[in-house]
């Protein structure tokens, strides 16, 4: 259609291919670079296409914010208001009438409109625009456009735009549709690079920044920062050091339609302006007298954690795409300039593109829109990245612990009523749940302070906020409450039942959605110990603090020092009645170490909580037994009272393993420790302290290790004792280091040619002879080469020291003799 007095715009130059493009097919992508005016005009261009009949054409915008921009735009451009042939519909507000031709929505309320109507009765083409968000919202949308499309509706238009993308790659997805690309007219950026000072905190840089530039150009700055927070802080930065001629407009999703128009809305003539924004400037929208930008480099996203079931907020540098898109913004309308907080250098180093939202999301909402369509898993949609298999996995499993979903994956009739709520399924369930107890209107209520930030003030009393919320007026608080009536009659309440005195009631609500977030005090006020295994943390001042329970509906920061956010008190008796089926009754045994003793214990468990703990009566005596068994071996099994016949005996049977294995046991404190619950486990039934354990215990488990039968064998190959010719009976150490030995005093050998041996005479013992002081004189395996041998320079040696003793020069014809020579014998 042709629009006389819309100044020219670079996309204009293919507005004619695009339009003969969908006029042939049904599909087709547009490549447009930022500022070319593809938002605005492409819409306008189709009114006049044949095909379209009388039919509305859905523009899917990401942000609400570019969603009123847009529409805005478009009726300035035909010379109307918006509500007239175009307007828009965004959470919270809408602008249309029957004569609406032109519709902006957001990806949300799309992916809403075609789930409700797959036909999409009336629409004669969706257009995606700023595609290369790849929001999940987005990538969902178009995914169930193309289906709809193929089964239901081939006529139905479907147009993706974008302005940095791999348009092959979308175009495959859309079935080879046609590219038509646009260079667009971008005026040329300065680029200025300011190394981040690791002294300074970041809003301070920034604000330096951002003073410097409007001393150094002329026009408005669009300054880029990661978070509320940090536009709050630089704001307060700037304060008085602005010129007199310049004012400050933040720029963030929380605020009201008002002051985010106010933010984008050229300044006066003769004022400049200074808006600082989050990422939600990066695309879609153009400020006019914008020419310099600050881009402090980050941008804050949700990165969901499955194993916790949290969406957090993550701090990450911006993407080279993003950082782009940024610098563009400051060329949209005449020259302009980009200062980066980061060394030029440093730009090779970011990462290419944002990751798309779907690998990194919380597919609980995803996965119960999926199965409302039909759909068990994502394989029959095409999506340029299918969601990952352990976060849909675990999305499933939410939805079947809420009843959503059935055995089989089917989504069941609760299921349904929770996806007719726009809210996550969490807070669906917990308005469903809240209907028949009459506190639909409350449940409601909570769910919009949760999801909807900045409403109530941003304390983390959930009691709190409610109240600030409910004496809260102006428009957005407003359309809050209009969305709670809306909440609560979707889940067949009808709006009411919210008054004074219910805040009681908000942690039971609360918990419905959120029962893996249940917290419990542990140890100093304001710590906690969410049922999921986090640990959270409020401030001391908070008055929350002192609660005994609590129920998280944010928190942020690492697992274990979690910082709560929003949340709010419960009762223990609360808790027990909501979760009896979760909780779990577990018999505890845990061991004591100054009491050397076994301690057991009957907990009651929700989740990672201990609800109740008390001595349990009667415990499993085979547990407690198993338990002291294993304190025993990490001790050292060596430390038990084994008697020295006992050790002997262990130490012949590992000798004989070691040396001729078969089926003889090793007994060997490594090897009994490792197998400790298996032999002597059973022979203390009823002890519980280690002390208890005594020798009689370790003699009926060394029974069971080697019966008697294999102990006469082993008598006969490993003798306990030696029987010597003096008469003496001697123990033989079979636990020497050097195989087996035998101490012995040399004259008790006396006579025997031949060497002591054990196992049938193949190997012989060592012997340790010793003197009359039982002090070793001489070792040796060769007792008869001794006597041949060393033994007179031996002799000679002992006459001189005991002369007592016989000390015969022929050993071999001597007796043995254990005692001295009898009185009055020289």
């Amino acid at each position: 259609m042709s629009l006389p007095t819309a100044p020219s715009l670079p996309i204009d130059a293919v507005l004619p291919e695009l339009v003969a493009a969908l006029a042939r097919t049904e599909k087709a992508v547009l490549v447009a670079a930022p500022g070319a005016g593809k938002t605005t005009r492409v819409p306008l261009a189709l009114l006049a296409a044949p095909w379209r009949g009388d039919g509305t054409i859905l523009l899917v915008e990401p942000r609400r914010i570019a969603a009123r921009a847009a529409a805005r735009r478009m009726a300035e451009t035909l010379g109307e208001r918006v509500g007239e042939r175009v307007g828009y519909r965004v959470r919270l507000d809408a602008e249309v009438s029957e004569a609406t031709r032109i519709e902006v929505v957001t990806e949300g309320l799309f992916t809403r409109r075609i789930l409700d109507d797959p036909e999409l009765a009336g629409v004669a083409a969706v257009i995606f625009d700023e595609f290369h968000e790849r929001s999940l919202d987005g990538d969902f949308g178009l995914a169930l456009a193309l289906e709809a499309a193929a089964a239901l509706r081939p006529e139905l238009r479907i147009l993706v735009m974008s302005a940095t993308i791999d348009g092959a790659r979308v175009a495959r997805l859309l079935g080879d549709a046609p590219v038509i690309s646009s260079e667009g007219r971008a005026f040329p950026v300065e680029t200025r690079h300011v190394a981040r000072d690791p002294a300074l905190k970041l809003e301070d840089q920034v604000a330096a920044v951002i003073l410097r530039a409007l001393g150094e150009d002329p026009g408005s700055v669009l300054a880029f920062l990661p978070g509320q927070a940090e536009i709050r802080r630089t704001a307060e930065r700037l304060g008085s050091r602005l010129p007199a001629d310049t004012e400050i407009a933040p720029l963030y999703g929380a605020l009201t339609a008002a002051e985010q128009d106010r933010a984008i809305r050229p300044a006066a003539p003769g004022r400049r302006k200074v808006v600082l924004a989050t990422s939600i400037a990066e695309t879609s929208l153009t400020i006019e007298g914008v020419r310099i930008v600050v881009d402090a480099g980050y941008a804050r996203g949700p990165k969901y954690e499955p194993a916790t079931g949290l969406t957090r907020l993550e701090t990450t540098r911006v993407s080279r795409a993003g950082a782009d898109q940024r610098r563009g913004r400051a060329g949209r309308t005449e020259p302009g300039v980009c200062w980066r907080l980061w060394a030029e250098a440093q730009t090779g180093a970011l990462a290419a593109f944002d990751r798309p939202e779907i690998l990194e999301a919380d597919l609980a909402g995803f996965a119960l829109d999926l199965a409302v369509w039909g759909s068990a898993d994502a394989g029959g949609l095409a999506f340029l990245d299918p969601p990952p298999a352990a976060a849909f996995t675990e999305a499933r499993a939410l939805l079947a612990d809420l009843g959503a979903l059935d055995a089989d994956g089917r989504v069941t009739a609760a299921g349904r009523r929770l996806a007719r709520l726009p809210l996550h399924p969490r807070l669906a369930h917990m308005v469903v749940a809240a209907g028949p107890e009459g506190d639909g209107r409350l449940a409601a209520e909570i769910a919009v302070l949760v999801s909807e930030h900045g409403l109530g003030g941003d304390g983390t009393d959930l009691a709190d906020r409610l109240r600030r919320f409910r004496a809260e007026r102006g428009p957005r608080a407003d359309d809050a409450r209009a969305l709670v009536r809306r909440f609560a009659r979707l889940a067949g309440g009808d709006g009411s039942g919210a008054g004074a005195g219910d805040e009681a009631r908000l942690g039971r609500h609360l918990a419905r959605a959120y029962p893996d977030r249940v917290a419990q005090a542990r140890g100093r006020r304001g710590e906690f110990r969410l049922a999921n295994g986090r640990g959270g943390a409020l401030p001391e001042t908070s008055p929350l603090a002192g609660s005994a329970f609590l129920v998280v509906a944010d928190l942020t920061g690492p697992a274990q020092a979690s910082r709560i956010r929003l949340g709010a008190a419960i009762e223990a008796a609360e808790v027990e009645a909501l979760f009896g089926t979760r909780i779990r009754r577990e018999e505890t045994l845990r061991f004591d170490a100054a009491a050397r003793a076994v301690r057991a214990r009957v907990v009651r468990r929700l989740g990672a909580l201990v609800l109740s703990e008390e001595p349990l009566a009667e415990p499993d005596p085979g547990a407690v037994a198993a338990l002291l068994v294993r304190e025993a071996a990490a001790r050292g099994l060596d430390r038990l009272p084994w008697t020295k016949e006992q050790r002997a005996l262990r130490a012949r049977a590992t000798f004989l393993a070691a040396t001729i294995g078969g089926d003889w046991p090793d007994l060997s404190e490594s090897v009994l420790a490792a197998t400790a619950e298996d032999w002597l486990a059973p022979q203390i039934h009823g002890k519980a302290r280690l002390d208890a354990i005594d020798a009689d215990d370790l003699g009926r488990a060394l029974d069971g290790l080697l019966p008697w039968a294999r102990r006469r064998e082993m008598e006969a190959l490993l003798p306990s004792h030696f029987d010597a010719p003096s008469g003496s009976r001697l123990p033989i150490d079979y636990g020497a280091e050097n195989g087996p030995a035998l101490e012995i005093r040399v004259q008790e050998l006396f006579g025997l040619d031949r060497h002591p041996s054990v196992a049938g005479g193949k190997l012989p013992l060592l012997l340790v002879l010793l003197s009359p002081a039982h002090r070793p004189i001489q070792t040796t395996r060769d007792l008869p080469g001794f006597w041949r041998g060393s033994w007179k320079d031996v002799a000679k040696d002992l006459k001189g020291r005991y002369p007592k003793h016989p000390w015969p020069d022929d050993p071999l014809a001597a007796p043995a003799t254990s005692r001295a020579k009898p009185r009055g014998t020289s």
